[in-house]
């Protein structure tokens, strides 16, 4: 047993921010929180909070997940976003060939077996989509479901597993079978009408990827999915807060209209992020990145150089919204949404859940990162 105190001057634990508390952490779990300053081990230098959560991450440190999924990539997009505070995530497959998702699922396979620190599940991103919504997913590659994608969604060695899907292309049915098997379906790359969204949010989806992107908008006499995302208070949506995808407008009214819990953040990063990549291959197309803006030699948006500390930062100085309120939109909601059938494991610094923190200085930038009381 390995045991140790880490002294706080400030504390925001979830849900408040509290003053002058020692944490102690016991093989990697908060076994306690008092105020006796005497004894401890460790001093954080300032503001300590609950570890990010993203649930979305193609990439990092200058690795593409599609590209060679192995342990090696993970472990390479990991480390790049613990930089920023990501303390777990669910690395993402966009739409691909069922080799490579075979070949993700794998490698999530041995990464979850080894206890590569902050990878936590599998986000598989298509390849059933809508082509009128497709994005920068190639075309060729979406297709429907098959028994060769049940093989590798039913796999139960995989970690949590996540899907984005488009309603008009599974059928409520397949939806419902996902949902028995304990993935999380989203709806994103999808154009269908308010009808076909709701029926799969009947049949169990209870997320939306990158709300407003690659989806049929709100209109007045069409709610479409973004009606459908806004409307269902027992769904929560992701939110691209960078400044390129979603105006901050929209951003603002989202967060406004669900209930509180109802938006978490993510990052829908890409190679550049931790790195100073101008460009990158993407399929048979390049990404090029411009005043952190990514665009496809095609035209498209293609995912973000966004990190989950200017994520924070962004919501909170740029949309207005309170510190501690932008600060659970990084980690209790992700982890409300993904663990909400089971028990809170992280998302929060409280007693009994996995020490997961990041140190911020006072412009929100990371200090320092921990994962399961290990500084990353």
């Amino acid at each position: 047993m390995t045991s140790f105190r880490l002294h706080a001057s400030r504390l925001f634990d979830g849900y408040s921010f509290v003053d002058e508390q020692v944490i102690t952490i016991t093989d990697g779990v908060i076994s306690a929180i008092d105020q006796n300053t005497n004894d401890v081990d460790v001093k954080a230098a300032g503001l300590v909070v609950p570890g990010y959560i993203d649930l979305q991450v193609n990439g990092g440190g200058g690795a593409l997940f599609n590209d060679s999924p192995s342990v090696e990539q993970l472990k390479a997009i990991m480390a790049a976003h613990a930089k920023f505070g990501t303390t777990a995530m669910m690395p993402t497959l966009i739409t691909d060939k069922i080799e490579v998702m075979a070949q993700a699922a794998d490698a999530m396979c041995e990464a979850i077996a080894s206890k590569i620190p902050g990878i936590i599940g599998i986000h598989f991103e298509g390849p059933h989509l809508s082509l009128a919504k497709k994005g920068t997913h190639c075309a060729e590659l979406i297709r429907p479901i098959s028994a060769d994608e049940w093989k590798i969604l039913s796999r139960k060695d995989i970690g949590q597993v996540m899907v984005t899907l488009a309603p008009e292309t599974v059928m409520p049915e397949d939806i419902s079978r996902m949902v028995k098997l304990g993935i999380k379906v989203c709806l994103g790359h999808t154009n269908a009408d308010f009808a076909t969204a709701q029926k799969a949010v009947d049949a169990g989806a209870t997320g939306f990827t990158h709300l407003f992107n690659a989806m049929s908008p709100l209109q007045g006499r069409e709610p479409g999915v973004v009606g459908c995302a806004l409307l269902n208070d027992n769904t929560q949506c992701g939110l691209i807060v960078d400044g390129h995808h979603v105006d901050y407008a929209s951003c603002q009214l989202a967060i406004k209209t669900k209930p509180a819990g109802g938006i978490f953040l993510v990052t829908d990063a890409m190679p550049p992020v931790g790195t100073n990549l101008t460009e990158f291959p993407l399929y048979d197309r390049t990404v090029y990145v411009e005043n952190g803006k990514l665009t496809s030699s095609t035209g498209e948006l293609a995912g973000s150089s966004l990190d989950m500390a200017t994520a924070v930062r962004n919501t909170h100085l740029g949309l207005r919204i309170s510190l501690d309120e932008s600060l659970r939109m990084a980690s209790l909601y992700p982890a409300r949404y993904l663990y909400r059938d089971q028990k809170l494991e992280r998302g929060e610094l409280t007693i009994g859940m996995q020490a997961d923190m990041v140190v911020l200085d006072d412009d929100f930038c990371v200090i320092e990162t921990w994962i399961g009381g290990v500084r990353v």
